[in-house]
């Protein structure tokens, strides 16, 4: 190889070099904007996400909030009388963790009730096997109880209420007056 051919080789390869350091720092400031981008994405969709989350507890809340004043005011549930009424039961073993929404329970008889804003056929499912299975190993100071089941929400399609039904499933659902009237007490 001459003298020319090296240093031509040598000119060629620095300006190889400049050209791939220049690219090398455009990939590394779009890859900047990229982590800024996901970032930002990030962030926003954890507002979001906590945002979507915090509404649906709300609405599930509120729901719980209605059957369980609903259910405390009268104490009957399917022309049964309860002695106590108590919500958000909770309990868990090694193997096994569930909360119950609603229980009401007399001498003899134990309600469990699964109360959901808008019902749906998985949360039926879920009650008439998990939910009922889980209550029994988890409490089974009640195993010789008469065991019944309740599913209450806000809105429940027709063919949903239908198969709770045919599933000897209570059925709760808001009508009539459901208001309480709070008078401040200096008017």
């Amino acid at each position: 190889m001459t003298d020319q051919e090296l240093k031509d080789l040598v000119a060629s390869l620095a300006i190889s070099q400049a050209k791939t350091d220049e690219q090398l720092k455009e990939l590394k400031a779009s890859n900047q904007r990229m982590e800024m981008l996901l970032e930002n994405i990030a962030n926003n969709q954890g507002d979001i996400t906590e945002e979507f989350f915090y509404n649906a507890n709300d609405q599930g809340d509120v729901a719980e909030e209605f059957f369980y004043n609903s259910l405390e005011n009268k104490m009957n549930l399917g022309g049964i009388h309860y002695d106590f009424i108590d919500q958000n039961w909770k309990r868990s073993n090694k193997a096994l963790c569930d909360e119950f929404d609603i229980i009401m329970v007399n001498g003899k008889d134990i309600a469990i009730i699964e109360v959901k804003y808008k019902a749906h056929e998985k949360d039926l499912e879920k009650l008439l096997t998990k939910k009922q299975e889980n209550f029994k190993e988890l409490f089974p100071i009640y195993k010789d109880y008469n065991h019944h089941l309740a599913l209450a929400s806000f809105y429940m399609p027709p063919e949903l209420k239908e198969k709770a039904l045919e599933n000897n499933v209570i059925v709760l659902q808001r009508k009539g007056d459901v208001m309480e009237t709070f008078l401040p007490k200096n008017p």
